[in-house]
């Protein structure tokens, strides 16, 4: 199975489930900046203790690895938690949605792509650039992460909301980054 069928697979269990979600990371950057080779796929779901078995049950054994204890702790904890195709490797990372204003507010913004045949809920461009930059401080100054900020940056320019950048860079304590990519960016 390719990654992109083991995304439809997971959007569509997610969808059955009634499981709200946002896909993000580098999948996410690579459709709304430059495309890159990512081994996961990350996702934020808001999911209810009710709907774990549902989704562990759409993803068995043998061919994948999903536990529904390790979906029960994630919710408890608002951790994540994770989704293994066996033969192939491919990752999926369940993030729980978080009580955080930033989780909150990238989860209300989310919208809707079509991508491979597909309808998807992702996040937007400029919370695809906060997050990004967010994990280059949180990792000591990722250039992947960085770079992939700066990709997106530069094909949305234009169309991104500045002053929600300039908003949430301040809170998040990544205003630092959030210059740099703005100097360092190639737009027209």
């Amino acid at each position: 199975m390719s990654q992109q069928e083991l995304l439809k697979r997971v959007i569509k269990a997610l969808d059955q489930a009634g499981i709200q979600y946002m896909i993000t990371g580098s999948v996410v950057s690579s459709l709304q900046g430059e495309p890159r080779l990512t081994h996961d796929i990350d996702l934020v779901i808001a999911i209810q203790r009710s709907a774990a078995k549902k989704l562990a049950e759409a993803f068995p054994p043998p061919d994948f690895y999903l536990d529904e204890k390790s979906i029960l702790e994630a919710i408890g904890r608002q951790g994540m938690f994770n989704l293994i195709a066996v033969t192939t490797g491919d990752k999926v990372d369940f993030w729980i949605l978080t009580d955080e204003p930033f989780d909150r507010s990238r989860f209300l913004r989310k919208i809707s792509e079509e991508f491979m045949g597909v309808k998807m809920q992702v996040s937007t461009p400029e919370d695809t650039i906060l997050a990004k930059l967010r994990w280059s401080k949180l990792s000591g100054g990722s250039e992947k992460q960085f770079t992939d900020a700066l990709r997106v940056y530069e094909v949305q320019y234009g169309k991104l909301n500045m002053d929600y950048l300039e908003q949430w860079a301040k809170i998040l304590e990544v205003e630092s980054l959030w210059k740099q990519l703005a100097e360092e960016a190639e737009t027209v």
